[in-house]
C-alpha cells in the first residue's frame, strides 16, 4: 500500500507542476483579468426560494479541497490501526519532527512580522507538501532509500493532521451557534449509522454533503469536516474467515464459471478488504490528478512583474514566508529528529544516515498545497496575499534545490551507507586482510595487473551509484578486474540479504554477473517478488539451498569486518583500502598509479 501511494503522489507532481504554471502565465499573459474574474464565477443550487451559491475558488478550496483532506483522514485512520502509526517508537521521532518543522517556520514567521498587518500569516510556512516532496524524492532517486520515503511519509501525515488543527483554531473568524448545533446533530446521524452497522452509501453522502453545508455556515473551515469523516471510515486487516470465504468464491468460480459465480466472487473478495483502503484507492488518483492541480490552478496565479517583484523582495511576509520554508522547516526538522533520538524517546526506520535525513529536512520546505489554502484565510488584503504567494514560490523553488544539493553533494563524495555510529573508535585496517582466491565472484582477466575488490550492498544507493563507473573502468582497462564481496546492511537495507542471496542462486548456475548487473539496475525494486521475477529471467531457482547461501553471504562479510568494512561501498585497490571519491576520474587514478607501482 505504501508504495502505491508513494507512486500515485511522485506521479502526480507532474500534473500539479503544469497546473502551477499554467496559474502564472494565465495570471501574467495580456489575458489576466480574466483570471480573478473567472474564479469569481458564482454557482450555486436552488430549490424553490431557497438557494445555496459559492463562487468557483470557493468550490476548489471549500468543497472539492475537502476530499482531499478527507484522503488524509483515510490515511490517518489507516496509519494508526494497521500501518507505521501503531509502532510508538517508530512515529514518535516524524512526529516530534513535524512539530518542530512546525514550530520553528512559524517563529522565523513571526520574528520579520510580529505586530504588523503580515503577523496573521504565521500559518502560511507551517505545512509540508507532500505531492512535491515525493515528486522530489523521485528525481534524486537510488540516493534516496525507501525508509527516508517512510519517515517523511509519516511526517507528513502528522503535519496534516497539526495543519488542520492549527486551521480549525486560529483561521475561523467567527462562529453561528445554530448552524454548528446542526452539523452537531448531523455528526452524531453518522455515528449512530456508524455503530447500527448500517452501511448504505447514499445515506452517508446525504448526511455527509449537509453536514459540509453546516460547517461552512457555522464558520468552521468545511475542510474540517474532510478529516473527521476519514478517520471515521471503517478499517480492518482481512479475517480469516472472510479470507476463506473469498477463496471459496473464486474456486467456485475458476471450477464453474459464470457470470453469477463471477459476480458472487468479487463481491467476497471486495468484502474482504476494508472500506477505507477501497476508498483510497478509488479517490486517490482523482485527489492526485484533479482535485489538487485544479486547487493550484485556482489559486497559484500571482502577477509577477517588476513592481510585485520589487514590493515582495522588501515585504516581511514575501521574506518571513520564503525563510520560514527554507530554513525554519530544515532547522525545525533536524532539532525535532535529533531531540528524541537523543532522549531515547524512538528510533529511526532502518537506522537512516544523517545525510539523508538532512536532505529530506531541506525538501520538506517544500509547502505549496495547504501554504496557499492558508494564505486565502490569513489575508483579505490583495497586496499582502500576492507577496505571501510569491514567498511559497521562492521558498518551496529554493527547498527543492537545497535539497538536491545535499543529497548530491552527499552522494558525488563517495559517502557510504552506515549508520550514524557505525565508525569505530579504534583505527581501521588498511588492507585486505583475506586474499582473492577461488571462491571469488571474478569479472576480468585472472592475470590482471590491478584488482578492485568491491565490499558492496545491492541495495546500496551509493553500490548503484559506482556500478556504472566500475564497468566503464573495466571497459577501458582490459588489464584491471573486479571482485565482489558482499557486504549487505541489514538494518539500513531490509531486501539487502535476500538479493544477495539470489545472487549467490544465480551464482551456483554460472550467471552471477548477469544476476549483478540486474539487481543494480533495477535496485529500488527488490521486494521477494521482484527477486523471483529476476531469478525467472536467468532461469534460476532463487530459494533453494538457502543455507548455503547464507553461509557464503557470512564468509564475505567476516572478511570484509577483519578488513575493516564498516559501510557500502569499500574498495580494496591491489589489497590496499582505496580512501578517495567514487567517481570515475578518482577511482581512475588511484587504477593508474597501482598499474604504475605494480
Amino acid at each position: 500500500m505504501l508504495r502505491a501511494f508513494l507512486r500515485t503522489e511522485a506521479g502526480s507532481t507532474s500534473v500539479l507542476l503544469v497546473a502551477t504554471v499554467l496559474a502564472l502565465l494565465w495570471a501574467n499573459s495580456p489575458w489576466s483579468e480574466t483570471y480573478e474574474a473567472f474564479w469569481h464565477t458564482p454557482m450555486g443550487i436552488s430549490f424553490g426560494d431557497a438557494s445555496f451559491s459559492l463562487d468557483l475558488r470557493h468550490w476548489v478550496n471549500d468543497g472539492l479541497m475537502s476530499v482531499f483532506f478527507f484522503l488524509i483522514g483515510l490515511e490517518v485512520s489507516y496509519e494508526v490501526r494497521l500501518g507505521q502509526l501503531r509502532d510508538r517508537r517508530l512515529i514518535a521521532v516524524p512526529a516530534v519532527a513535524a512539530f518542530g518543522g512546525m514550530l520553528v517556520p512559524a517563529g522565523v514567521y513571526l520574528l520579520l512580522n510580529f505586530g504588523g498587518p503580515g503577523a496573521g500569516g504565521w500559518g502560511v510556512p507551517i505545512a509540508t507538501d507532500t505531492a512535491f516532496v515525493l515528486g522530489v524524492l523521485a528525481v534524486v532517486g537510488a540516493r534516496c532509500p525507501d525508509p527516508l520515503r517512510a519517515f517523511l511519509l509519516t511526517l507528513a501525515i502528522v503535519d496534516d493532521v497539526l495543519a488542520i488543527m492549527i486551521i480549525a483554531l486560529f483561521y475561523t473568524a467567527s462562529l453561528s451557534v445554530p448552524a454548528l448545533l446542526t452539523a452537531a446533530v448531523l455528526l452524531a446521524a453518522i455515528l449512530t449509522l456508524r455503530w447500527l452497522k448500517i452501511w448504505r452509501a447514499p445515506a452517508y453522502i446525504v448526511l455527509g454533503f449537509a453536514l459540509w453545508v453546516a460547517t461552512l455556515e457555522s464558520g468552521i473551515h468545511p475542510t474540517l469536516v474532510g478529516i473527521a469523516l476519514g478517520i471515521l471510515v471503517f478499517v480492518y486487516a482481512p479475517t480469516d474467515h472472510k479470507l476463506l470465504l473469498a477463496g471459496e468464491a473464486v474456486q467456485g468460480f475458476t471450477s464453474e464459471p459464470s457470470a453469477q459465480a463471477a459476480r458472487e466472487a468479487a463481491r467476497r473478495v471486495q468484502r474482504a478488504v476494508s472500506v477505507n483502503e477501497r476508498l483510497q484507492l478509488r479517490l486517490h488518483p482523482w485527489s492526485s490528478y484533479v482535485i489538487v492541480p485544479v486547487f493550484a490552478l485556482a489559486n497559484a496565479g500571482v502577477t509577477l512583474n517588476g513592481e510585485t517583484l520589487r514590493a515582495a523582495a522588501t515585504s516581511p511576509v514575501a521574506i518571513g514566508v520564503a525563510l520560514g520554508l527554507l530554513v525554519g522547516k530544515f532547522v525545525g526538522i533536524w532539532l525535532g529528529t535529533w531531540l528524541p533520538l537523543r532522549l531515547g524517546w524512538g528510533v529511526l526506520p532502518g537506522n537512516l544516515v544523517w545525510g539523508q535525513l538532512f536532505g529530506g529536512a531541506a525538501v520538506s520546505g517544500i509547502g505549496f498545497t495547504v501554504a496557499l489554502f492558508i494564505v486565502d484565510l490569513a489575508f483579505d488584503d490583495a497586496a499582502l496575499h500576492d507577496q505571501a504567494k510569491i514567498g511559497i514560490l521562492a521558498g518551496s523553488l529554493l527547498a527543492a534545490v537545497l535539497g538536491w544539493v545535499i543529497f548530491r553533494m552527499a552522494w558525488d563524495r563517495g559517502g557510504v551507507c552506515a549508520p550514524p555510529d557505525a565508525e569505530p573508535a579504534e583505527e581501521l585496517p588498511n588492507t585486505l586482510t583475506v586474499p582473492v582466491g577461488p571462491g571469488d565472484h571474478v569479472r576480468g582477466p585472472a592475470k590482471a595487473r590491478v584488482t578492485i575488490v568491491e565490499y558492496g550492498d545491492f541495495e546500496c544507493p551509493y553500490c548503484g551509484r559506482l556500478h556504472p563507473i566500475l564497468a566503464e573502468i573495466l571497459r577501458k582497462n582490459p588489464d584491471v578486474r573486479l571482485v565482489f564481496r558482499h557486504f549487505p546492511l541489514r538494518t539500513l537495507h531490509p531486501h539487502a540479504a535476500s538479493a544477495a542471496i539470489v545472487a549467490e542462486a544465480a551464482a551456483a548456475r554460472g550467471t552471477f554477473w548477469e544476476m549483478h548487473d540486474l539487481l543494480y539496475d533495477n535496485q529500488r525494486f527488490l521486494t521477494d517478488a521482484d527477486l523471483e521475477r529476476y531469478a525467472a529471467q536467468l532461469d534460476v531457482e532463487p530459494w533453494e539451498e538457502i543455507p548455503q547461501r547464507v553461509a557464503r553471504i557470512a564468509v564475505d562479510e567476516e572478511s570484509g569486518r577483519a578488513s575493516g568494512v564498516r559501510g557500502t561501498p569499500t574498495l580494496f585497490i591491489n589489497g590496499v583500502r582505496y580512501e578517495g571519491g567514487h567517481d570515475l576520474a578518482s577511482i581512475t587514478r588511484a587504477v593508474e598509479q597501482q598499474r604504475q607501482s605494480a
